[in-house]
């Protein structure tokens, strides 16, 4: 959807710790990352009102190193310079990583090939490394890598990750899960997690099941069996949030982005079995 006549669209490049922040979106009475952006924006820009649209809507307490949103505002409206601006009023939680105006067809959420979590770990037995303990999830058992490797292998592909969802009214939560790695650096062990999209809560339940194999509780194959049953298992916990950081969206040449958008804009069915 092109911006309205008289209008300019601009992307935004953001990063932000989550800490502080009731997520993403806009809430009364909440501070959230949308609600900082937008108060900026309108400080500096003298806008009446703006609206941003992102990527993915980060939940309570999650960070972001590539976040990525859009904002149509007036074409008369002076650019040049509103990145350092925006970063001059804001909170030092949240920074302005970019700013320009986005290509014909861009849409920040549609246009999306995929975005990309770490869940960072650490079992380390004096728990997280002091600079990074708010982007850092302890662990008080020794975590086998191999085998959440193995169980992560399992989960990649499309199917419907009803069983890692927590349900919304009228949502598709069939997504296609491009990687899914597990790797440990000393004490620390990182889930990478891409796919074209994530429902509520996914990432986090992903990982959590991950970490019961890491545990020894559950044989790798625990998960595709949880994958099969397509409801939500007690046995999966989901993750605090604290642990997780968005770091990246991919988007397509800017020729397809509105192709993309369109695209994207369909309500997912399964095309392959779910097992």
């Amino acid at each position: 959807m092109r911006p309205a006549e008289g209008l300019i669209r601009l992307r935004l490049d953001l990063a932000y710790d989550g800490t502080a922040f009731a997520g993403w979106a806009r809430q009364p009475g909440q501070r959230t990352v949308q609600g900082d952006v937008e108060d900026a924006l309108m400080r500096v820009a003298r806008l009446p009102a703006v609206r941003l649209t992102v990527a993915g809507r980060t939940d309570s307490g999650v960070h972001a190193a590539g976040q990525v949103a859009h904002v149509d505002i007036p074409d008369d409206t002076p650019v040049g310079g509103l990145a350092r601006r925006l970063n001059g009023v804001l909170d030092r939680a949240v920074r302005v990583k970019g700013l320009a105006p986005a290509p014909d067809g861009f849409d920040a959420r549609f246009s999306a090939l995929s975005r990309r979590y770490v869940y960072r770990i650490t079992d380390a037995p004096y728990g997280a490394d002091p600079l990074r303990r708010f982007d850092t999830l302890v662990s008080p058992r020794p975590l086998d890598v191999p085998a959440m490797a193995e169980a992560a292998l399992l989960l990649l592909g499309e199917h419907d990750f009803a069983a890692f969802c927590r349900r919304r009214e009228g949502a598709t939560t069939v997504r296609t899960l491009l990687r899914l790695d597990v790797s440990r650096s000393r004490d620390v062990i990182l889930a990478d997690v891409e796919a074209d999209a994530f429902c509520h809560s996914m990432v986090r339940a992903l990982v959590g099941a991950l970490v019961a194999v890491g545990e020894g509780r559950r044989r790798p194959e625990w998960v595709a069996a949880v994958l099969g049953r397509g409801m939500r298992d007690p046995a999966v916990t989901v993750l605090p949030a604290h642990g997780l950081t968005l770091v990246e969206v991919r988007y397509p040449p800017d020729a397809a982005l509105a192709a993309r958008a369109q695209v994207t804009r369909a309500v997912r069915v399964p095309t392959t079995p779910s097992g």
